[in-house]
């Protein structure tokens, strides 16, 4: 799943990005509103994690222009701004939940979840494909009645692999939304961890879901 984080404090930034990246999610980051809220309105986003106090535009006007926009992917205001008339405003702007800084990010992780959860109820259940299924909210991933045993990276790359089933995904779009990296043609990072998820997902089954399209990547399919 994929966040947006919108926050000009580096350290803060840096921070979230890591723990949620940690944590399985594709995370993108804006120092400033108005590149924020040019990325929520240009990409599709799971989870705005947003800041009031922001050169370019403040939170509110993000907000109010990602509803009028149709845009309804879930808000989660984290501020410095602990008043109850702002814990207020934000809510009754379309906002989602209220987090105030200093914050624990076992606390946010926890909201965070939360919000996924919730949303994903107004939406379609778990992915399938075959005998696997996937809940994404809940990091849970099933195969033939069986719990798969993933790592952060290798749930999100199944995720990944799964939301987009059928398409001939590329090394480079892979390690771009799974690593949030560019990389060498060269390197082998991708064509490891699919190894190391075929371990888990394909070699215990007879029927395979996961494969090779020579010179091109790899692609989720029953055949």
């Amino acid at each position: 799943m994929r966040i947006l984080i919108v926050e000009d404090e580096v350290k803060t930034a840096a921070y979230l990005r890591k723990g949620l990246s940690e944590s399985g999610f594709v995370v993108d980051t804006a120092g400033r509103g108005d590149d924020g809220l040019h990325l929520a309105l240009t990409q599709d986003y799971d989870l705005v994690v947003l800041d009031v106090g922001l050169p370019g535009c403040d939170g509110w006007t993000i907000l109010r222009s990602l509803r009028q926009a149709g845009r309804e992917s879930p808000v989660l205001f984290l501020t410095a701004r602990d008043s109850v008339p702002d814990r207020v405003k934000g809510l009754e702007s379309g906002a989602d939940d209220y987090l105030v800084k200093p914050f624990a990010f076992s606390e946010l992780l926890a909201r965070v979840r939360t919000l996924l959860r919730r949303n994903s109820g107004r939406g379609p259940g778990p992915l399938q494909v075959g005998d696997l299924e996937l809940d994404v909210t809940r990091h849970r991933a099933v195969r033939g009645g069986q719990r798969l045993d993933l790592t952060p990276k290798e749930f999100a790359l199944l995720s990944l692999l799964v939301r987009r089933q059928g398409e001939v995904l590329s090394r480079t779009l892979i390690a771009e939304q799974v690593w949030d990296m560019h990389f060498d043609s060269d390197t082998n990072v991708v064509d490891v961890a699919v190894r190391r998820l075929r371990g888990k997902v394909d070699d215990p089954f007879p029927a395979k879901l996961i494969h090779t399209v020579r010179g091109l990547g790899y692609v989720l399919e029953e055949r």
